[in-house]
């Protein structure tokens, strides 16, 4: 996991906090790498295929991105993840790869497929990848459950928050 700091000023209090991490980025799917992995197995910067030949199955993944607002702030702390997509819907995105009018299209299900730190399990919590204009990572929302990072998500952070997903993702 890598990740990217900014300069924050928590809003609450007005302590300045210096540079936090506000973006973490996993390079693959948690199942990327897994032995069963047959040569049509690929991982490219946005996409992903894992051929599973002995299974005769094929998952397919897409990157996005889980923004969490920060409040009293115009930064986001932003999970940079790959979420599973059904056959159809993934053949689909990279139809409208280069589709000026991509963004239009109705959101895709999709399983996170990042285990983030800090949190509860996270693989396998269920989300709707909205596509948005060729060069922008679709955006992941959750399903809105009491889970932590839905939560999150849905009502925003504390600026001092940034710092203990720091302490726990490594920055």
């Amino acid at each position: 996991m890598y990740f990217a700091a900014v300069t924050i000023v928590c809003g609450c209090c007005g302590a300045e906090l210096g540079e936090v991490p506000t973006v973490w980025a996993f390079s693959a799917p948690d199942y990327w790498g897994a032995p069963e992995a047959g040569s049509e197995s690929f991982l490219e910067d946005e996409l992903c295929c894992i051929d599973a030949p002995e299974l005769d199955e094929r998952h397919f993944f897409i990157r996005g991105l889980i923004e969490v607002p920060v409040r009293d702030s115009d930064e986001h702390l932003t999970y940079n993840v790959w979420v599973s997509l059904s056959p159809a819907n993934f053949e689909r995105a990279v139809e409208r790869w280069d589709d000026p009018a991509r963004d239009e299209e109705k959101p895709y299900f999709g399983w996170l497929s990042n285990n983030i730190p800090g949190y509860p399990d996270t693989l396998q919590l269920k989300t709707r990848v909205h596509t948005r204009q060729p060069g922008l990572r679709p955006l992941v929302e959750l399903e809105p459950t009491d889970h932590p990072l839905a939560v999150e998500q849905r009502d925003g952070i504390d600026a001092h928050r940034l710092a203990e997903v720091a302490k726990v993702c490594g920055g």
